[in-house]
């Protein structure tokens, strides 16, 4: 089939290296069949070649007390001319360059760290550490569990990764593979000592058809889309849309009959577009009719889709939210090339419709991809000698990313000063990486917008503002006018470093939840009784009330940093990325005394009741005051707790773990 498409160019695209080429832990294999005999740790260096390593150091963690059971000094030692470098089992093949004993690899809970740093630093029987860290894997089985001390110490905002003996008939192994981007992640492959690793992007499912390779043309150059095989998927289309005005510029049938090998591939013909231009290719479940040359962006969400940004020339915002939403488009370079630019999808991300699961690869059409070994670094080298000091935490003791701030509703048709506000405790500029921000519909309970923050950090006081691309100031990441909808719906924030939430739990996802927000319009309380139920449980829906303030409005985070919890937030004038203006609270209640306290740290009797005990004419409502624990061993405030409810008839109130608390808590260790 041979079309005309007018918006692929013959441009050079950008294959970024971050910094200098490093030693990284490329593949393990910790658990054999029956005796464990072939066990191995394979290392590489990015610059493919013969690298010294002197002054690194391989540590091998037991989970089970989290202290090093072996560590392995590699000076004198080089990787082979390729860069890789093979740790292993005497009668492993290829032979290892360091030998080790059958058995010496643990199966997990377990952690296998690389430092660069004087050796003298580590021995075995020391506790983990990240000091000096330049890569680290940590691992356990579906039987094992408790790796979470390690992971968090090694491997922050990542979980252990899972070496599951079931995945593959006879052996596997733990393989670095490219995610996206400058995103690494495992999975689970035959194992390839001493050899590239088995990097194969997942099996697209039968009702759902990806593009796996791509074409760049122009001049006289002709061009291709290739497309995995999906019957079930009934008659496909494949659309061109034009970055400069979101419109079609090529609208063709796929003709399933030319499938070979079960890929499908769309020819271009003599591509015209400017060096400076950008678009995207998307695949669609209909017809070419259904998109006519020239007609504008369809809202209807495609099955496959790839945009890509022309140096100087950004698509927009819209387009690239409506086509591949959260992620962001491929960068072309300046640099022309006569011959058209061929692009693989090889990142082993299990999400769809991102571009940076894309890299510069030969072309194969009909056949496997051959993708090439990534040059990036997985992680920041530790500077010897001092790492970067610990971020300063509020007393409350939360030191992870809050909403703070909504506005979902503005006034006028237009909808263009929507925004969504973040705020870290730290009060310092963070990155981003692994984050996700949800927003869910209270019709079907599905998020209608995923959108990935990876790549973006904070302000240096802490703030993130996404919306509108019309908001003053500008936020970092923009969205089309009148994305965020009015309610009954929420707002939900995760921690979701291997791909979108949604991807790992069904329904209203849970795992990774950090901080949410359900909100409604007036009447409408009950249509979010599901999401509130799992994103804020036991609360009501938020009610961002149009008749409290003159103009516009926003709910702002005013009475509280814990997560999930909305009765920290007011309505309030809106503020982005500036200090919320709170209402006035209301004065503190008078006569409210301590009258008794008790601990188990007095007694060290640990069934001793914890708890505090206030006295106050009967009736007091304790709004307004805050009970605050202080720890001198914790160097502060470890309790910051706004009291709700009010003194009972006897004129007692207790906090604690014991029955009859007014305000039950979870830390009762610290009194």
């Amino acid at each position: 089939m041979v079309v005309s498409l007018a918006c692929v160019a013959c441009l050079c695209l950008v294959v970024v290296v971050r910094g200098d080429p490093c030693l990284i832990i490329s593949e393990i294999n910790a658990d054999n069949p029956r005796l464990d005999t072939t066990e191995f740790v394979e290392l590489y260096h990015t610059s493919g070649q013969r690298s010294s390593l002197d002054g690194y150091t391989l540590v091998f963690f037991n989970g089970n007390g989290n202290i090093a059971y072996k560590v392995l000094d590699l000076k004198g030692h080089s990787t082979d001319d390729r860069g890789f470098f093979l740790v292993g089992s005497v009668d492993m093949l290829p032979k290892p360059a360091i030998l080790l004993p059958p058995n010496t690899v643990q199966n997990g809970p377990d952690a296998i760290v690389l430092y660069h740093t004087s050796a003298s630093r580590y021995n075995e029987k020391m506790n983990v550490t990240a000091f000096g860290m330049v890569d680290a894997v940590v691992y356990m089985t579906r039987r094992t569990g408790g790796a979470e001390f390690l992971a968090e110490t090694l491997t922050p905002g990542e979980p252990a990764f899972v070496e599951d003996e079931s995945t593959l008939e006879g052996d596997e192994s733990i393989e670095r593979c490219l995610l996206s981007e400058d995103r690494w992640g495992f999975q689970v492959s035959s194992p390839s000592p001493g050899q590239r690793n088995n990097c194969t992007p997942p099996a697209a499912p039968a009702t759902i058809p990806v593009i796996t390779e791509l074409k760049l043309g122009g001049g006289q150059v002709d061009g291709f889309v290739e497309l995995t095989e999906a019957p079930a998927a009934g008659p496909l289309a494949l659309v061109v849309l034009d970055g400069r005005t979101d419109r079609v510029s090529v609208s063709v049938d796929v003709n399933l009959e030319t499938s070979r090998n079960g890929l499908i591939s769309v020819n271009i013909e003599k591509s015209f577009m400017k060096g400076d231009d950008s678009g995207a290719v998307a695949i669609y479940s209909g017809r070419a009719v259904d998109f006519p040359l020239g007609s504008p962006l369809s809202q209807i969400q495609p099955l496959d889709a790839f945009v890509f940004a022309g140096p100087g020339n950004k698509p927009s915002a819209n387009l690239t939210e409506t086509l591949i939403p959260g992620r962001e488009p491929y960068q072309l370079s300046n640099s022309l090339r006569e011959g058209g630019y061929y692009l693989s999808r090889c990142g082993v991300a299990t999400w769809a419709r991102d571009p940076g699961v894309f890299w510069e690869a030969p072309q194969t059409p009909a056949q496997p991809n051959q993708c090439p070994w990534p040059k990036i670094c997985p992680h920041s080298m530790v500077t010897p000698g001092g790492t970067d000091s610990p971020p300063h935490l509020p007393p409350w003791g939360n030191s992870d990313f809050l909403i703070n701030e909504l506005n979902t509703d503005t006034p006028g048709a237009a909808e263009d000063g929507e925004y969504i506000e973040l705020w870290h405790p730290s009060g310092r500029r963070v990155s981003l990486q692994g984050i996700w921000i949800l927003l869910f519909s209270a019709h079907n309970n599905k998020p209608y917008r995923e959108i990935s923050l990876s790549g973006h950090y904070t302000t240096s006081k802490g703030y993130f503002l996404l919306g509108s691309d019309r908001l003053v100031p500008a936020p970092s990441l923009r969205l089309p006018p009148n994305t965020i909808q009015n309610g009954p719906d929420a707002v939900a924030l995760y921690r979701s470093p291997y791909g979108p939430p949604s991807a790992s739990q069904r329904g209203i996802p849970t795992k990774g939840l950090m901080d949410a927000v359900v909100y409604r319009q007036r009447g409408s309380d009950k249509e979010a009784q599901d999401l509130s139920k799992a994103l804020t449980p036991g609360q009501l829906p938020l009610l961002e009330d149009p008749e409290v303030l003159p103009g516009d409005e926003a709910l702002s985070r005013c009475r509280g940093l814990y997560p999930y919890d909305l009765s920290a937030f007011s309505v309030a004038p809106p503020t982005p990325l500036r200090e919320n203006i709170c209402p006035r609270p209301p004065p503190a209640p008078e006569g409210v005394v301590i009258s008794e306290v008790a601990s188990s740290h007095w007694t060290n009797h640990n069934q001793q009741r914890s708890f505090v005990e206030l006295h106050g004419p009967p009736r007091t409502d304790l709004r307004g005051l805050v009970l605050s624990v202080f720890d001198q061993e914790h160097s502060g405030t470890v309790i910051a707790m706004p009291l709700t409810g009010s003194v009972d008839d006897d004129g007692l109130y207790v906090v604690g773990n014991v029955t009859g608390a007014g305000y039950i808590t979870e830390h009762d260790q610290c009194f």
